[in-house]
């Protein structure tokens, strides 16, 4: 078998790109495929978690799901006890096929207790949503808000242990792009040990950066030809 070097697989890419899609990734061994996206994960015991024969997520809005047909891959991050540390679900398109104007309906509301972010500013035609709930865990938030993930997750013995977080990050394009990335998060992984009241004030400043950088990744996923979606490194160690 012949190998393609990176310039002539940008090359031919380029060649068979869809409208909405620009940019081409070093290639990298041994990521993980989810439709027209490459996963990328930072180091530690990653494992791809089973799904079955279904889908975790229905596509929103419900009217795209037959002419915009997606794919969902699950990982976990396993700690030092093979205990569950984290679950990252993406979904994203299928492929790079091109496709006409798509307008999309999804709103992005106020929620109490849960740091919700419109970056579409409320438009009624594109998505770009992102909404943190530090402690996921308390008041049976996941059931409420997210059942089928959280029955999954029991299924799958795959719930990361309290206190945990939840992210979820919605993103299109009117080109058809789109992208769902959920994180359940082990609060040692984003919230450092804390000593004192000041300490204890800015503890939430690492989980907020590493926020920011989990929406550029997803967004700049959407915009590479091979959707290279690099997760990245927790803003805390892994326990040991």
């Amino acid at each position: 078998m012949f190998k393609i070097s990176l310039r002539g697989r940008c090359a031919l890419a380029l060649a068979a790109a869809s409208v909405w899609l620009a940019g081409c990734a070093p290639m990298q061994p041994d990521l993980v495929r989810v439709g027209r996206a490459d996963l990328q994960l930072p180091p530690g015991n990653w494992e791809r978690l089973d799904q079955g024969d279904s889908m975790l997520f229905n596509v929103l809005p419900d009217d795209v799901s037959h002419d915009l047909p997606m794919r969902t891959q699950a990982v976990g991050l396993r700690g030092p006890q093979n205990e569950m540390l984290a679950v990252i679900v993406v979904q994203t398109n299928a492929t790079n096929d091109p496709r006409d104007t798509t307008l999309w309906t999804y709103t992005c509301p106020e929620q109490k207790g849960v740091q919700v972010t419109d970056f579409a500013k409320g438009s009624p035609v594109r998505i770009d949503c992102l909404r943190y709930k530090p402690r996921a865990d308390s008041e049976e938030f996941l059931m409420k808000n997210r059942p089928v993930l959280a029955k999954w997750v029991k299924h799958q013995d795959a719930e990361p242990l309290a206190p945990y977080s939840h992210v979820s990050y919605r993103y299109a394009t009117a080109e058809g792009g789109y992208m769902l990335v959920e994180a359940l998060v082990d609060q040692r992984l984003l919230r450092p040990k804390t000593v004192g009241t000041d300490q204890f004030l800015a503890a939430g400043k690492p989980a907020q950066e590493w926020l920011i950088k989990f929406v550029d990744a997803a967004k700049n996923s959407v915009a590479m030809l091979d959707g290279r979606f690099v997760v990245p490194p927790f803003p805390i160690p892994l326990p040991h």
